[in-house]
């Protein structure tokens, strides 16, 4: 399967142009032989302007039908990053993953809301795991802050996941916790983990970039540092199997003592 990561600059608060430059470039990638899309976190309105909710997408829409067009004219499967939308008085960050045909194939709603920037007072929590198909290939989602908690990882891995899709928001001051993490998860889990982020930066916080895919080995197959742009990388689901076969760490678990 080949991958495209987009690592944009978005503008906080400028919805009208954050769409229009995540559509130059998926219409890029067309061309790219990519099978798969990925964005990164609140592409929509960026991580996150204090009318976060005036700005968001009503019952996600607009994402929804813009995703799900490109999806289809494309013929390339797209994980939506995550956008802010508003259901009611609810405000949610939430991925949406759609097929090569444009399908709505899973939703997921960002579960660890990050305290220190008061994401939890603002939006309100998911409780419900993201896994799903794409070309035959069992996949989970999460979002940033759930990367530091190893317990929801776990448990999408347990559905049987081979890649854990993860677009963030990530800080440009905390990016070696980012690359640890990443790599940390991908080999504790023995799966490929393809992780998302921003540049720039916006009054409050500078985004770190470092978008990358993980092997199980926790080998770099892409680290897009702090550049602009799109970045493609190839995985070989084969490994997944090989490493398995040499380090079964799901065999030997011991569930029979993994009780408080």
């Amino acid at each position: 399967m080949r991958i495209a990561l987009v690592q944009p600059k978005l503008k906080i608060g400028d919805v009208d142009y954050n769409f229009k430059i995540i559509e130059n470039y998926i219409t890029k990638i067309k061309s790219s032989g990519a099978d798969t899309i990925v964005l990164p976190e609140m592409w929509n309105t960026s991580f996150f302007p204090n009318n976060v909710y005036e700005l968001a997408d009503n019952m996600g829409e607009r994402t929804v039908n813009f995703l799900s067009d490109l999806a289809s004219s494309s013929h390339i499967n797209i994980i939506g990053g995550s956008v802010a939308i508003k259901e009611g008085d609810k405000l949610l960050n939430r991925s949406y993953i759609f097929g090569r045909d444009g399908k709505l194939l899973s939703k997921y709603d960002k579960v660890h809301l990050f305290s220190p920037s008061e994401e939890d007072k603002i939006f309100s929590r998911g409780d419900k795991l993201s896994t799903f198909e794409i070309d035959g290939i069992k996949c989970g989602i999460c979002i940033c802050y759930d990367l530091r908690f190893s317990e929801w990882i776990r448990m999408n891995v347990l559905t049987g996941i081979d890649i854990l899709f993860l677009p963030a928001a990530w800080p440009d001051k905390r990016i070696n916790h980012w690359e640890i993490l990443n790599r940390a998860r991908a080999i504790e889990n023995q799966i490929f983990v393809v992780s998302t982020n921003s540049v720039g930066e916006t009054s409050s916080m500078k985004f770190g970039g470092h978008s990358m895919i993980v092997d199980p080995w926790g080998e770099y197959i892409i680290n897009a540092k702090c550049e602009v742009g799109v970045f493609i990388g190839e995985i070989k689901l084969d490994i997944i199997k090989e490493i398995r076969e040499s380090i079964n760490v799901f065999k030997d678990r011991r569930e029979d003592i993994y009780k408080l």
